[in-house]
């Protein structure tokens, strides 16, 4: 199995993107808080049970035993979807976007990117120091 294949890093980076998209998302939503008639927007929160089924070990393995989990291949590289999320209500010019709530977003989606980055870097160095190439 290849180390960065395993399923709780599959998982992390798997959240890694979604952060990653969400901030473009709401960088969008910041660039367009004075364009008329525009309405904020978001992805649609992650389902852990499916990122769960869908982490996987890179190959499917044999089982010898029916107490034995069987690991496939998630569908890496997915996209996730977005939909209006509108702040307020229209101004005038029709547009949707409070500030304050976007930067709320991204300061949020921020923090839980650095946490992700945190927790992917300490696992490599638990998974390196148990197979003996050190941290």
């Amino acid at each position: 199995m290849n180390l960065p294949d395993a399923p709780l890093l599959s998982m992390l980076r798997e959240r890694m993107t979604w952060l990653h998209q969400r901030q473009d998302v709401l960088s969008q939503n910041v660039a367009n808080a004075d364009t008329p008639g525009y309405v904020a927007r978001d992805l649609k929160p992650m389902n852990f049970a499916e990122v769960l089924k869908g982490s996987g070990t890179g190959s499917s393995m044999m089982t010898t035993n029916s107490r034995h989990i069987s690991l496939t291949r998630g569908m890496g590289g997915s996209k996730f979807e977005d939909h209006e999320t509108p702040d307020i209500e229209s101004s005038p010019n029709g547009n949707a976007v409070s500030l304050e709530t976007q930067m709320i977003k991204v300061s949020d989606t921020q923090a839980q990117f650095a946490a992700a980055a945190n927790l992917y870097a300490k696992a490599m160095s638990l998974m390196k120091t148990a197979i003996g190439r050190g941290a």
